[in-house]
């Protein structure tokens, strides 16, 4: 497929989105460039601001099987993997392995930090290798498996923060606000049918194996790595070069999974735009999305109410990507 081509498929795609998502269509455009590049998102925001209806679009627009689990403190990691089960076949008791709803296309955790860490720890191995194992045999979940999951903001009673190892697997963390007095008013005057009518998929399987593939042939100049590596190494308290900010507010900094979801997530971007290059102004996008639930904060930090965005700012105008 070619660039000019598959920039047209994706803006029709957005315009699809942003008539039924009516938040910030930065939302929009990373969530996209997280299911491009292979990622998975976190989408973070209060109840009812249109989280799941992102979701639920980007499925029926993409074409692709949708699964969902509402995450509850009961949830068993069975309930969402699925596992081995007594049954009868030819007349002899065996076991089989029952898939749960995590075999599908794109996987919706509704409210993850609902759920218990055991629980959540169930998608780690779906995520980072896109497999189920049971029963001692592993179960391929597809080339075009992809996770949203939604979360409600920490504070908020019964709710189990996600630890860093399952956070990590998490290409980007998206922020969901509230919608401006325009916004607002738009989607008060909405029909309901706007939101329950079921959109036609605009991508064949086809479609999309051209568009990954065109992603990974992006062209990322040297000096934008070199300077986003900086940026990493530099999250860290104990690098020689790490601000002031950063030792005292921070615990540990990113991974290089961090690097490669910031690169991933920029060339994205620029087949969105349809370039074959990436700019710098794909990388500093991508830069607060794939860092902010990457930092670990001191406990002192996050008691103060500090900011991870503020310190992403911060290196990113001590490294600047130009």
């Amino acid at each position: 497929m070619e660039l000019e081509r598959a920039a047209e498929h994706i803006a029709t795609l957005k315009t699809k989105l942003a008539e039924r998502y009516l938040g910030d269509s930065e939302t929009i455009d990373l969530a996209i460039s997280a299911w491009l590049s292979g990622g998975h998102i976190l989408i973070e925001g209060a109840p009812g601001l249109g989280k799941t209806m992102l979701v639920r679009s980007m499925a029926q627009f993409l074409g692709l099987d949708f699964g969902r689990v509402q995450c509850t403190p009961d949830l068993m990691p069975g309930d969402i993997t699925g596992g081995e089960v007594l049954d009868e076949i030819e007349g002899k008791k065996k076991f089989r392995f029952l898939p749960g709803p995590v075999f599908c296309h794109l996987f919706l955790a509704d409210e993850i930090n609902r759920a218990t860490p055991r629980t959540q720890s169930a998608l780690l191995e779906a995520m980072e290798e896109r497999q189920v194992t049971a029963g001692g045999r592993s179960h391929s979940l597809g080339k075009l498996f992809f996770v949203a999951a939604t979360q409600n903001p920490i504070e908020l009673e019964g709710t189990y923060p996600l630890p860093e190892a399952q956070l990590d697997r998490f290409q980007f963390q998206l922020l969901v606000r509230e919608p401006d007095q325009s916004t607002l008013e738009r989607i008060l005057m909405l029909p309901e049918e706007n939101f329950r009518e079921r959109g036609e998929a605009l991508f064949s399987e086809d479609d999309m194996d051209e568009l990954f593939a065109l992603v990974r042939q992006i062209v990322v100049p040297e000096p934008f790595v070199r300077t986003l590596a900086q940026i990493i190494r530099a999250s860290h308290p104990h690098h020689p070069e790490a601000l002031a900010e950063v030792r005292d507010q921070v615990r540990f900094g990113a991974s290089p999974r961090a690097g490669r979801a910031i690169l991933a997530g920029a060339r994205a971007l620029a087949v969105m735009a349809g370039r074959a290059h990436v700019s710098p102004q794909d990388l500093n996008r991508c830069l607060a999305p794939a860092l902010r639930h990457r930092l670990v904060l001191r406990y002192e930090a996050r008691a103060a109410g500090s900011d991870p965005d503020a310190l992403i700012q911060t290196l990113a105008q001590r490294f600047p990507i130009r």
